[in-house]
């Protein structure tokens, strides 16, 4: 296995663990916003198959002919990262399938220094291969991933990048929540030591101003 056939393969295995943060979820949770910026499951698949598309499409000389709406220039800001109504689960999981099989067969089609330009980067650093553009999708979808982990979590407690994560800890929900409340103690005796040493500094200042 290469280099592009080892980015390829983790590009995928992300693809695969994304839409597995939709599993079991009810139309309502995969879409209601869960931060102030309105962070949800099913647009975080919307927003990542839509920059796939991009990226190994029109970069590369390749574009898909599908049209994305949400792009348009009368579009509302961020149309990308959330669904509306009249948008289906089984619409964007579509869109996320045939953004991967489009960028698969670019990927297979082209050599690792094939070149590419990305028009909407600035002018300087626009010009890449499909080597950077792996990498950079790579670390584009495993930023999301995290996102869409943090987000499952707080819907239903379901934790880890897929069931048996071997890199999350088996514990019980008992043992969770004591291992929560350890963290919670470290972080206000922290704070409290913190806010002690701020104070102690404060009145050796005004100590030495006085003498």
């Amino acid at each position: 296995m290469d280099d592009k056939d080892r980015l390829h393969h983790y590009l995928r295995v992300r693809r695969d663990d994304l839409l597995g943060k939709l599993n079991g979820l009810s139309e309502y949770d995969v879409r209601r916003p869960l931060t102030p910026t309105g962070t949800n499951l099913l647009g975080l698949v919307k927003h990542v198959a839509s920059v796939e598309l991009g990226y190994f499409g029109e970069v590369f000389g390749r574009p898909s002919g599908r049209h994305l709406p949400w792009y348009d220039d009368d579009a509302s800001p961020d149309a990308d990262m959330w669904v509306t109504a009249a948008e289906t689960r089984e619409d964007i999981v579509e869109l996320h399938r045939f953004a991967a099989a489009h960028s698969d067969a670019t990927i297979e089609a082209l050599p690792s220094d094939a070149p590419g330009v990305v028009p909407w980067w600035p002018e300087e650093r626009r010009h890449v291969t499909l080597h950077q553009i792996l990498v950079h999708m790579l670390a584009e979808r495993a930023q999301h991933l995290g996102h869409a982990d943090i987000l499952r979590e707080l819907i239903d407690g379901t934790a880890g990048q897929r069931p048996g994560d071997p890199n999350l800890s088996l514990r019980s929900s008992e043992e969770w929540a004591a291992h929560r409340g350890s963290v919670e103690s470290a972080a206000v005796a922290a704070f409290n030591t913190a806010q002690q040493e701020a104070a102690s500094g404060r009145r050796e200042e005004t100590e030495t101003v006085r003498s």
